[in-house]
């Protein structure tokens, strides 16, 4: 079978150019926060307490979409390609009334959020201005999930490297002309770092938009536009049902991670600015891990659909591999430069030298964190989403008292928190590993 032969290069197909596009959002998200961090680190706290609860919200949308990725993936293995364009139809027509809820949500509700949230009054307002001119993002994202979707069932994902391209070169740009106000336009600062993000994201869902239209035959999932406009609901529940356990799972996740933050800001103003600092960097790897996570899905997908377990195992067993590979590299490198990538987001010679033992901590985390999303997405291409519900579940309960007990109990303060956060990825890592040896077709 060609596909057996033939599955390490499907799958670097695949997640080479969502890496590439992930990637290229990442590092204008970095240079976002340098610009942001080297101008006040309270605009660092601002931009990681407003961005947990946010990005929580719209990764709910997105995690969403991936029971209609799974079904699809299987529809394919099994070679039922039009039933795959049925659940691609009725997701794409569907998927958009959450994020136009989520909209009107985050413009008009955010100060009770970020209240709850523990944040200050130094840093409320800032929180506040930035949510709200980033919340139109939410009045597209319906229509972006579900497409990307169709790119990543359809093995073709390389339209996502220019759209990365588009969204984040001109988001540094606009960040550029917009912080600090060059050429002419006001100096906006964090309002001006929202705003750029949000016309930005807009040009690149115009630039998907005119490939889908101009390219469709190259994407062997995308359904018509008369397919669409006749979809029924039903294919839209059945992947809903599937999706709902990873959605759950992810905003459990970011529960947690909220719960962290509300933490560190009772330590002080400048810890959920050092923390959001430190796992900036980590997402940057993350993003080639997630990548990998999502050709894993898919491939996963299509082995199972197919019945062919040893396939489905070896595909797991070298995104394994190939993970750690990156998070080995990540270990290395800011082992060697902590310090020099610190001084990226802060002037601050107190804060980089008490932050160094954190950035070590949170690339040693890649290697949990690496298991459970691999694994994690082997699990779920085999259709079992309630399982890693479950374990987040575990997860979110235990990182969340573990910290508390560090912080408040044992007065370990920031380090409690990063040590509560490298046991929860680890066990759970271990807890996933045993349930994916025990799939059998």
């Amino acid at each position: 079978m060609f596909f057996k032969a033939d599955y390490k290069n499907r799958l670097v197909k695949i997640f080479i150019p969502i890496m590439l596009s992930n990637l290229i959002s990442q590092i204008q998200m970095f240079i976002d926060r340098i610009f942001l961090g080297r101008l006040d680190i309270l605009y660092m706290s601002a931009v990681g307490n407003a961005t947990a609860p946010v990005w929580t919200t719209m990764s709910f949308v997105f995690s969403m979409s991936m029971g209609a990725s799974i079904l699809i993936s299987h529809s394919v293995g099994e070679k039922e390609n039009e039933r795959a364009k049925d659940y691609a139809a009725s997701l794409i027509k569907f998927h958009n009334v959450i994020p136009i809820l989520l909209f009107f949500f985050w413009t008009f509700c955010s100060p009770l959020v970020f209240s709850l949230m523990g944040v200050s009054q130094n840093v409320m307002g800032l929180c506040v201005t930035y949510t709200r001119l980033y919340a139109p993002v939410f009045l597209i994202i319906g229509l972006g999930a579900s497409y990307s979707v169709v790119f990543q069932t359809s093995n073709n994902t390389k339209p996502l490297v220019v759209y990365g391209l588009i969204r984040s070169l001109l988001n540094i740009f606009l960040d550029y002309v917009l912080i600090f106000g060059h050429f002419g336009f006001p100096r906006m600062e964090i309002a001006g770092a929202a705003l750029g993000t949000t016309i930005a994201e807009y040009a690149g869902a115009i630039y998907l938009v005119c490939v889908i239209i101009a390219q469709k035959e190259k994407f062997f999932t995308s359904p018509s536009l008369k397919k669409i406009l006749q979809a029924k609901m039903l294919p839209y529940f059945k992947s809903i049902k599937l999706g709902i356990p990873t959605a759950l799972e992810d905003l459990l996740w970011n529960a947690g991670n909220l719960c962290i933050i509300r933490i560190l800001n009772t330590i002080n103003e400048t810890a959920a600015g050092i923390y959001s600092m430190v796992f900036t960097v980590e997402v940057i790897f993350v993003v080639v891990i997630g990548a990998i996570g999502s050709g894993t899905l898919t491939l996963t997908g299509e082995a199972t659909g197919a019945k062919d377990l040893k396939l489905y195992r070896s595909i797991v067993k070298t995104s394994i591999r190939w993970s750690f590979l990156v998070a080995a590299f990540a270990l290395i490198f800011v082992s060697i430069f902590p310090k020099l990538t610190l001084s990226l987001f802060t002037k601050d010679a107190a804060i980089i030298e008490m932050s160094v033992i954190y950035i070590i901590l949170v690339v040693v985390n890649l290697f949990g964190k690496s298991g459970n999303i691999i694994i994690g997405s082997g699990i779920r291409g085999y259709g079992d989403t309630k399982w890693m519900l479950f374990t987040q579940g575990f997860g979110t309960l235990a990182v969340v008292s573990l910290s508390a007990l560090c912080v408040f109990v044992f007065k370990l303060g920031m380090l409690g928190v990063f040590i509560a956060v490298l046991c929860d990825e680890a066990i759970r890592a271990i807890i996933n590993t045993i349930r994916f040896l025990k799939i059998r077709f």
